[in-house]
């Protein structure tokens, strides 16, 4: 696989990222090794997780297979905190208190002395932005954090944390971004690429949309068809979604690949984009995402996409020019 350099940081990670939300609901522990052994095999590198992830059990799951099924040194490990966790002062938000606390159950949970990629997962309007990155910078020089980033930040929240940040800097910030959501391209990347930093996409597949298995219905072992996830899927179930999807499944017919594989790969190479994040059920399901590492799409093609997909931009926003 492929890697790439996060923004302008000297920090490589792979072209795709493992994402392991799924480990907290619908992937079993041996599912969850055999996934990052394929992942690594494959030459992935970057792994993202969050303290809240199954209320850091899967923190707790990482970081048993770090060292035991992959060499801990082969992973570029990603995680979050801002999330509440518990009840207390210090149980969640972008508190300096929180913030650190969050940290030290992260490298306890993980069974590690530093976290690779430590990221704020929200803007907290409740706590002054000099504060939570007083945090980070404190994260930064203690060594027990490499980089940082953020998640889910607007344009100007970007912009607010990356020119504000005293020490270190702000390298990546993850945001949803795919065929059926592409909001970000207004203010958030054009922000990313003025400052630096590399986007990580979660999503990249449209919460599953884009695989075009909605096309007919909602398969009973789908995400659209659980209770925790069904509105979380529904909201990308839209007429314009459809027109999209067939798009995407006319395009896949005539490369002789899968919808999953021309989704990503039109994510993966869209400017500013470092390494869309994959979430899996299981193994077999991470290797049709593991399989767009070959694909490139023709010029043709992805002008196809962008015009069914394309975005309407106003004052003051007119980007790209």
């Amino acid at each position: 696989m492929e890697s790439r350099q996060l923004g302008t940081s000297g920090l490589r990670v792979s072209r795709i990222g493992l994402g392991t939300l799924s480990w907290s609901n619908s992937t079993d522990a041996e599912d969850a090794a055999n996934q990052l052994a394929a992942f690594v095999d494959a030459g992935g590198t970057l792994v993202d997780t969050a303290d809240i992830y199954g209320d850091g059990e899967v923190e707790r799951l990482l970081g048993s297979l770090l060292g035991n099924l992959v060499p801990r040194d082969q992973v570029v490990l990603a995680t979050k905190a801002v999330a509440r966790r518990a009840d207390g002062p210090f149980g969640g938000g972008a508190s300096r208190g929180a913030l650190l606390a969050a940290l030290d159950g992260s490298l306890r949970r993980l069974g590690v002395d530093h976290i690779d990629l430590w990221q704020l997962h929200a803007w907290d309007a409740a706590v002054p932005i000099d504060e939570t990155l007083s945090a980070l910078e404190y994260a930064l020089r203690s060594g027990k954090v490499r980089y940082v980033g953020v998640c889910n930040y607007t344009g100007w929240q970007l912009a607010t944390a990356a020119a504000s940040l005293a020490e270190g800097r702000i390298v990546s910030i993850q945001s949803e971004y795919s065929l059926l959501e592409r909001g970000i391209e207004r203010e958030v990347v054009p922000a990313a690429a003025h400052h630096g930093i590399g986007v990580l996409p979660w999503a990249p597949l449209g919460r599953g949309v884009l695989t075009g298995k909605y096309r007919t219905g909602t398969p009973a072992d789908s995400r659209g068809a659980s209770t925790a996830y069904a509105g979380y899927v529904e909201q990308h179930r839209t007429e314009r979604a459809a027109r999209i999807v067939e798009a995407v499944v006319t395009a896949a017919d005539g490369l002789g690949v899968s919808p999953l594989a021309v989704a990503l790969a039109w994510v993966r190479d869209r400017p500013g984009v470092v390494a869309p994040l994959v979430g899996a059920r299981d193994k077999s399901q991470l290797a049709g995402s593991l399989a767009a590492e070959s694909l490139t799409l023709p010029a043709a093609i992805k002008a196809a996409l962008d015009d069914v997909s394309a975005l309407e931009f106003g004052y003051p926003e007119r980007w790209p020019t």
